[in-house]
């Protein structure tokens, strides 16, 4: 990561300082339930060291615009508490052993408790959005919701294939730039924003959404598993081809496709490995192209931010892309 990244990381982390222990002591009091197992989850969670990206866009998105009250406050636990429900339920569906360097809650409370704690906190979601009595955001909520598990009912149906870069453009913004956008929208509701706001700054969370996970799926690809927290190349083994792959199996030989082919169909490296992968993909230069193409995205959020009037929370806006590309895990 670069130093640049690093200062402008700080600096966001300084300006939101605040707002963020609010948002955690919202977490910690609606993941509260008086059934022990639902608060025991919720708790590892909340604990697992995650960035909240999500809620410091939401944070930026209402201050930019003009907004600071307690609506962002709440919101901005909502959609953590959206994003949470999604990793619990993501974890079961991949059988997945860690996450962010820890066992994934399905290995310690198993998989039925889970998916019903991850049901319950998407439900206590919706309730403490609803104490804004606004429809607007209730109806953004249930479209993301809707929208996210499309997504994850599409990569279902496409494990083990070859997909085309329009597939995985459309699996991605499901999966992941859709919650970005609609934290951005949400701060825009709550500052009481026009459509044209509204619709800019959706553009700039979809935008660094689709950045985000292009580089998220480049590092499951080349980072190693202690900067990762979870085995390396785990897409791969559970039959997903994301853009650094699809590239190479549009641009590489016979062989080389067959070779990530087995892979994807296999879902694991027993006849191909990791290495004779990652060979092809420096061949044809997957790796720079998916990240050029993330820093394509990167530049599309920031120029979406024009209507903005200058702040020093737009300037954080502005920075934010360059972090999200230049992370390390």
């Amino acid at each position: 990561m670069s130093t640049l990244a690093i200062a402008t990381a700080k600096e966001v982390f300084d300006l939101l300082h605040d707002d963020l222990r609010a948002i955690e002591r919202e977490l910690g009091s609606g993941s509260v339930s008086s059934v022990a197992a639902i608060t025991d989850i919720s708790s590892y969670l909340r604990d697992g060291g995650g960035k909240r990206i999500r809620p410091s866009l939401l944070l930026l998105s209402a201050k930019s615009q003009g907004y600071s009250s307690e609506g962002m406050i709440r919101l901005g636990a909502v959609v953590e508490m959206v994003h949470t429900a999604t990793l619990v339920h993501d974890d079961i569906i991949d059988a997945a052993d860690t996450r962010r360097g820890r066992p994934s809650a399905n290995t310690t409370w198993g998989n039925a408790k889970c998916v019903l704690a991850g049901d319950w906190l998407y439900m206590q979601a919706f309730r403490s959005a609803l104490e804004e009595r606004n429809f607007r955001i209730l109806d953004l909520l249930i479209g993301l919701t809707q929208q996210m598990v499309e997504g994850e009912l599409l990569q279902m149906e496409k494990l083990g294939l070859a997909i085309s870069e329009d597939d995985y453009n459309s699996l991605i913004y499901r999966k992941t730039a859709c919650l970005f956008e609609v934290s951005m929208r949400l701060g825009s509701v709550l500052a009481g924003a026009d459509d044209a706001s509204e619709q800019a700054m959706g553009e700039y969370g979809r935008a660094l959404g689709m950045a985000f996970q292009i580089v998220d799926d480049v590092l499951d690809l080349t980072a190693s598993e202690e900067v990762l927290g979870k085995p390396v190349a785990s897409d791969l083994r559970e039959g997903k081809a994301t853009l650094a792959v699809i590239h190479a199996l549009e641009n590489s030989t016979s062989a080389e496709r067959d070779a990530i082919q087995t892979v994807l169909t296999d879902r694991n490296f027993g006849r191909v490995s990791h290495a004779e992968v990652l060979g092809t993909l420096q061949r044809h230069g997957s790796v720079d192209y998916a990240m050029d193409t993330a820093y394509q995205y990167a530049e599309t959020a920031r120029t979406a931010l024009t209507r903005l009037p200058d702040s020093e929370y737009k300037r954080a806006l502005m920075w934010v892309p360059d972090f999200v590309v230049a992370r390390e895990k």
